[in-house]
């Protein structure tokens, strides 16, 4: 079985024009793959491409616009952007090597001597025998290193070291967050002095795995869909086959009781729908054509993300965490534009039109083809419930009260803080050895809000008291500061390191660190904007989400006031919100009762998603586009397939 999955992959390593391993391989905008020498001279043997300023896909013909056609012909596939995946699973098969190329002592080697190796330092890359596996072990500096026995048939795992292009003798260890960037010690002191975040590769290890199995997981989510709906496309394509012969049928009836005279007329109905079939079956097995390009493509991705996580290497991981970041635009769906503006066949009927038979044979209407189009813009995916946590902690005085939530990484580990009214805590919840655990910070007062302020920090409301919060989570709960504010405060929103944005009865206040209000927005045109600003969050853009119960409505501001968008229903459709979180694409979900309503990022409605199971209060959506949604006693993870 191991080989024949090395067989599967070394098939999506190959060129299909040289038939040999890429070599920097590029991708095309119809999402093939090829040699960068071979696409130059695949374009250099047809002469249209210089005409059209374009480079034809050797595989399916499409074309891709060159950025920079003036530049020489010679040089247009380095126009094209790399694939990062293939290089990267190119890279990582390189990286595993068999015991048969380590068969002698590198130590002994370089003294001249010939000793066959008995085990393998991943740490140094280097063979030793028995002797100098001894000193490797007693030495201060290599005493930790991981030695791998070479007896028997092993494989031994190539940790790569990734010297920096600049500073040929230094290792690129640390990583800067502020540029998304791998850098070594020189680059850092010498280019990187004024970033904020600097830090080493083996400290966002945990959050890099946790994120590449998170992404290994809706991959394989969406290979499933894919599959799914590849079934039942190619269920239509034969419902489309039978349909056809019914719709024929149905016409060939209608002929019969007409004369002989309008033969002509059964033609030109016949022929139409066979042209209208055609064209639907056309459709259709392109979209599974499609379909099928798209689960190759996720299989590749998941191929390059297992073999990082088994080869365990920090650079390895970086890189399928970097190819996720940036590469996301070659993990799109594959449509041709050619075909994204045709319409869409959905069903073909015959429609008779007996009645007119007696009328003028030129005029004669025996009936006519009818095309129903199916509406993709109106498609949205369904909530699965993935998962139910309760609320309840040992330590509670009475049943929980669950206000709001939000969701951290904290050392790879996934943790949902939540704040309890009724209990006067602050609660975590998260999962250490396959094994549920909990976290409780009592507080003197309910808190209210609550939101995360640093990667392992969140900051809470607490109204009654007039004091804001600060938690470390570590995942554990551990209270690290109090202040004490001029208002009472219900709901808080980050908007940068320095300030954020705090909800108070008939306004939202900007904040600085330590409390001290720095703005006030109130109206807009001389009318009062808020009332009961219970629930916020901030944008992609930096601007606040203001969920407000007691205007039913939800306003967008900017942090200097200026209100971007206001939208409040009325009628059936008025608003009573709660918790409001946005989604990876910008998104807005605000829940409301017994349902979350999700809106554009311009506040426009989309739908109501009334399938949650609970009565929502507090939502956030993490980057996976999972929901967890908090009703008055229970945590619900909530997957939009």
């Amino acid at each position: 079985m191991a080989t024949s999955r090395a067989d599967k992959l070394m098939e999506f390593l190959t060129c299909v024009i040289c038939q040999e391993l890429y070599t920097d391989p590029c991708t095309l905008r119809c999402d093939h793959t090829f040699c960068r020498k071979c696409v130059t001279a695949y374009i250099q043997t047809r002469p249209d491409a210089e005409q059209s300023r374009t480079i034809p896909c050797a595989f399916c013909r499409q074309d891709t616009k060159v950025p920079n056609p003036s530049r020489p012909l010679e040089e247009w596939a380095g126009q094209i952007k790399p694939s990062i995946i293939i290089q990267g699973l190119i890279d990582t098969q390189a990286d595993v090597v068999k015991t048969g190329s380590a068969s002698c002592c590198s130590v002994c080697e370089k003294l001249g001597e010939t000793t066959p190796g008995a085990s393998w330092c991943s740490e140094c890359q280097v063979s030793l025998c028995e002797r100098c596996v001894k000193m490797h072990v007693a030495s201060p500096a290599s005493h930790d290193h991981e030695i791998c026995d070479l007896s028997g048939e092993v494989k031994v795992k190539r940790r790569r070291k990734v010297v920096c292009r600049e500073h040929k003798d230094e290792v690129m260890k640390l990583v800067c967050k502020d540029c998304h960037k791998a850098v070594c010690q020189t680059c850092c002191v010498i280019y990187h002095r004024k970033c904020e975040s600097v830090v080493t590769i083996q400290s966002v290890m945990p959050t890099m795995k946790y994120h590449l199995r998170k992404n290994a997981e809706h991959l394989s989510k969406k290979i499933h869909r894919k599959h799914t709906i590849v079934q039942k496309t190619n269920k239509k394509i034969s419902g489309s086959e039978k349909n056809k012969v019914a719709v024929e049928s149905h016409i060939k009836s209608a002929v019969e009781r007409a004369i002989a005279n309008i033969k002509q007329k059964e033609k030109q109905l016949m022929n139409e729908v066979k042209d209208v079939t055609d064209k639907q079956t056309k459709q259709l097995k392109a979209d599974v054509k499609l379909e099928e390009i798209e689960m190759q493509m996720y299989r590749q991705h998941c191929e390059f993300i297992d073999q990082a996580l088994v080869s365990d290497c920090e650079m390895d991981l970086y890189d399928a965490y970097q190819a996720w970041e940036s590469g996301a635009d070659e993990l799109g769906d594959v449509r041709d534009t050619d075909t994204a503006d045709t319409r869409r066949i959905d069903d073909i009927r015959f429609t008779p039109d007996t009645d007119n038979v007696q009328h003028i044979l030129d005029d004669l209407q025996l009936g006519k083809i009818d095309v129903t189009y199916q509406d993709e813009g109106t498609c949205l995916p369904s909530p699965v419930l993935v998962d139910t946590i309760d609320g309840r902690m040992a330590d509670d005085e009475d049943k929980p009260y669950l206000r709001d939530i939000t969701v951290l990484i904290v050392d790879g580990i996934q943790t949902v803080v939540v704040t309890d009214r009724r209990n006067k805590c602050v609660k975590s919840f998260y999962t250490r050895n396959n094994q549920l655990c909990q976290s409780r910070l009592p507080l003197d007062n309910s808190p209210r809000g609550v939101t995360q302020s640093k990667e392992n920090q969140v900051i809470a409301a607490v109204p009654d008291s007039s004091q804001i919060v600060t938690v470390e989570v570590t995942p554990d709960l551990v209270l690290l500061s109090t202040i004490t504010t001029s208002k009472v405060y219900f709901s808080l929103a980050v908007l940068r390191p320095s300030s954020l944005a705090a909800g108070a009865v008939a306004c939202v206040d900007i904040l600085d660190m330590a409390g001290h209000v720095l703005r006030s927005v109130t109206t807009h045109n001389n009318e009062t904007l808020f009332a009961c600003p219970d629930y916020m969050c901030v944008n992609n853009k930096g601007n606040i989400l203001v969920s407000d119960r007691g205007e039913k409505s939800v306003t967008c501001v900017t942090s200097e006031g200026d209100v971007v968008w206001r939208y409040a229903p009325t009628g059936d459709g008025s608003l009573d919100p709660f918790g409001i979180s946005t989604s990876p694409t910008g998104d807005i979900l605000l829940a409301d009762i017994s349902k979350v309503t999700r809106l554009t990022e311009t506040g426009d409605y989309v739908t109501d998603h009334k399938d949650i199971g609970c009565d929502p209060w507090g939502l956030y959506v993490d980057r996976h586009d999972t929901l967890f949604v908090c009703d008055e006693g229970q945590i619900h993870e909530v997957n939009f397939m």
